[in-house]
C-alpha cells in the first residue's frame, strides 16, 4: 500500500512538471514585445560587421576609410568595420541600394540625385541610404587662363568649356551653376572631358575653360599653372546663394590665395565628401559610430583630417540625416 502511495506521489510530480514546461517553455507571442533571440546584433550583445564602401586605393575615400574603420572597432564593443576599395560614389550608392555594405563614402550631389531618383539615378530611386554627416570639400573649380579673359560665370557664354562626362557629377554641377546664370549647355560648347584632358586642352587654347570637382590642390591643375598662368572663375555673392538655396547639397568654398599661384582668394562651391548609412542600421548602433568619428577626429593623420569636424557635418548633407547621427549632433548642439 506504501508503494502503490510513493509512485502515485511520482507519476503526478511528472505530470505536473510536464505542464509547467508547456505553459512556460513555448514561443513567445510575436506582440507581447518578448525576445524572440533575434534582432538588431548590436542591440542583442553579438558583433554587428559593418563594410565601409570607399574609392579607388590611390584615391582619398580609402585611406580615409580605413581610419574610421580602426575608430569605429576601438570605440565600439559590438561592432567590427572595415574598408573596401570600390568605384567610389555612384558604384557605393548602387551597392548601398543592394543591401551589400552598411557604411558608403560619396558626394553629397551624388547622394541626392540617388535619393531624388534623378540624373544618373533616373528611373532608380534610391530610398534605403540616410546620411551620417559631411567630411571635406570637393571643390568645383572653373579653370581656365590668365589672358582668357574669363572672370565670372556669365563669361562662359559662347565659349568652349570642359563639362565633364554626360551624366557625371561634373556635368550635373555645371548645368545646376550654368543655370543660376541664366544660362545653359545650349549657350556654351560643351566638350566632355575629364580632369587631364581638360587642363591639356587649356594649355594647347583647344578650349577655353574646364568644370573640374575635386579637392583642392588639384594635380591637374598644378601641372598647368606650373607652365601657365591659371586664373579660377569667381562666383558672385548672391548666385551662390541662389544655388545653395535651389540645390541644397551645395556649400560655400574659398581657393585660397596662392593656390595655383592666385594672387587673391576666389569664392566658390564645393560638393561635400559624405558618409552615409543603410537606414536599417539601429539608432544606437548609428549614434556611437558618428559619435567616436566625431570625437576622434585627432586620430585622422590624413591631410583632409584638417576639415572632419562635427561643427560643419551638417554643411550641404542634402539628404535625410539617420536618426542616431541626428541624436548625436542634437546633444551637441548643431543644426542644419
Amino acid at each position: 500500500m506504501e508503494k502503490k502511495k510513493w509512485l502515485l506521489i511520482l507519476v503526478l510530480s511528472f505530470a505536473l512538471s510536464m505542464l509547467l514546461a508547456a505553459c512556460g517553455g513555448g514561443e513567445a507571442d510575436p506582440d507581447s514585445g518578448g525576445d524572440s533571440g533575434e534582432g538588431d546584433s548590436a542591440d542583442s550583445g553579438e558583433t554587428q560587421f559593418l563594410s565601409i564602401l570607399t574609392g579607388g586605393t590611390e584615391g582619398t575615400y580609402y585611406p580615409l576609410g580605413g581610419t574610421f574603420a580602426q575608430i569605429i572597432n576601438e570605440n565600439l564593443d559590438n561592432a567590427e568595420a572595415n574598408a573596401q576599395s570600390t568605384g567610389a560614389s555612384v558604384e557605393n550608392m548602387k551597392t548601398m541600394r543592394d543591401g551589400d555594405a552598411e557604411l558608403a563614402f560619396t558626394q553629397t550631389d551624388i547622394a541626392a540625385y540617388a535619393a531624388e531618383g534623378s540624373v544618373m539615378f533616373e528611373g532608380d530611386q534610391i530610398d534605403n541610404i540616410q546620411a551620417i554627416g559631411t567630411l571635406y570639400p570637393e571643390t568645383i573649380q572653373i579653370v581656365t587662363t590668365a589672358d582668357s579673359g574669363i572672370e565670372t560665370v556669365a563669361d562662359l557664354e559662347g565659349k568652349v568649356v570642359s563639362v565633364g562626362a554626360p551624366g557625371s557629377g561634373t556635368n550635373a554641377s555645371a548645368t545646376d551653376i550654368l543655370e543660376v546664370y541664366g544660362l545653359s549647355m545650349d549657350d556654351i560648347e560643351a566638350r566632355d572631358l575629364d580632369f587631364g584632358d581638360s587642363t591639356s586642352g587649356i594649355q594647347d587654347g583647344t578650349i577655353d575653360a574646364a568644370f573640374i570637382t575635386s579637392g583642392t590642390p588639384t594635380g591637374a591643375v598644378e601641372s598647368l599653372a606650373a607652365t601657365t598662368d591659371v586664373n579660377i572663375v569667381r562666383f558672385d555673392e548672391e548666385k551662390v546663394q541662389e544655388l545653395i538655396d535651389s540645390h541644397p547639397y551645395y556649400a560655400e568654398d574659398t581657393i585660397k590665395e596662392g593656390t595655383y599661384d592666385l594672387e587673391e582668394d576666389v569664392k566658390t562651391v564645393a560638393v561635400q565628401a559624405m558618409l552615409v548609412t543603410s537606414a536599417d542600421l539601429s539608432e544606437d548602433l548609428v549614434y556611437n559610430v558618428t559619435k567616436a568619428i566625431f570625437e576622434n577626429t585627432d586620430k585622422i593623420s590624413h591631410p583632409k583630417g584638417e576639415f572632419i569636424s562635427a561643427d560643419t557635418a551638417l554643411d550641404g548633407v542634402g539628404i535625410d540625416l539617420h536618426p542616431g547621427a541626428k541624436k548625436y549632433f542634437d546633444e551637441k548642439g548643431i543644426e542644419q
